[in-house]
């Protein structure tokens, strides 16, 4: 495994022997940057459905706040898995097939 040091600080590891054919990492930088401020953001926002609940919060705006985590974490995972199938598709060292029939199932498992 090569390690990557970017700009930012953040270490990405590039797939090794330990993954199956049919795994992927992502190595778009761009791309795990604004996957993961969205998490950050999710997160913190789950964090402020927990205060809501503490202190005794109506339920509309409990919920309110409750579908926008989960929008966030869904839009997240389908943009990692995207990024992913670009990824898969435009380079001519993977095998792209088995990669991207996991990504489909992936998918899936979101809708």
């Amino acid at each position: 495994m090569s390690p990557k040091k970017p700009a930012n600080g953040r270490i990405y590891v590039s797939p090794g022997p330990h993954l199956s054919a049919d795994s992927h990492v992502l190595q778009d930088v761009e791309q795990l940057d604004l996957i993961t401020k969205r998490l950050r953001r999710a997160h913190g926002q789950l964090g402020a459905v927990v205060r809501m609940l503490d202190e005794g919060r109506n339920c509309e705006e409990i919920i309110t706040q409750m579908a926008a985590v989960n929008k966030a974490i869904n839009t997240a995972a389908f943009k990692l898995i995207s990024s992913s199938l670009k990824e898969c598709i435009t380079d001519p060292n993977i095998d792209a097939e088995p990669v991207t029939e996991k990504l489909q199932r992936l998918f899936l498992s979101l809708a």
